[in-house]
């Protein structure tokens, strides 16, 4: 009898941390994806090197603080930079070429 109760007791603590080990892999995959998801449309984005790539698309401009801090705006909004130090916008899409200054200029170099 005592050991029916041993055998009894074991499964159930092995069924508790099967169960709890399941739940904590939940939680953590739950917890990797809302590190993920940006945007108010809440959509997962890949991860964009944003500094890197702003200061190679800025590299050959006039006042190349100026471009980076302008860049870095744009990439983190849109999550995308051109390719080149110049030209090729469309190639991000609509959010990068639409973005405009106060002034209404573009604002995405």
């Amino acid at each position: 009898m005592a050991c029916r109760s041993a055998t009894l007791l074991l499964l159930a603590l092995l069924l508790f941390y099967i169960a709890q080990a399941s739940s904590d892999a939940r939680i953590e995959e739950q917890d990797t994806h809302m590190e993920v998801v940006k945007g108010p449309n809440r959509r997962l984005l890949p991860f964009v090197d944003c500094g890197r790539l702003c200061k190679v698309r800025c590299s050959l401009h006039s006042r190349p603080n100026v471009c980076t801090r302008a860049c870095g705006t744009c990439c983190a909004r849109c999550n995308c930079v051109p390719p080149g130090t110049s030209g090729n916008r469309e190639v991000c899409g609509r959010c990068y070429t639409d973005m405009k200054t106060h002034g209404n200029k573009p604002k995405c170099p």
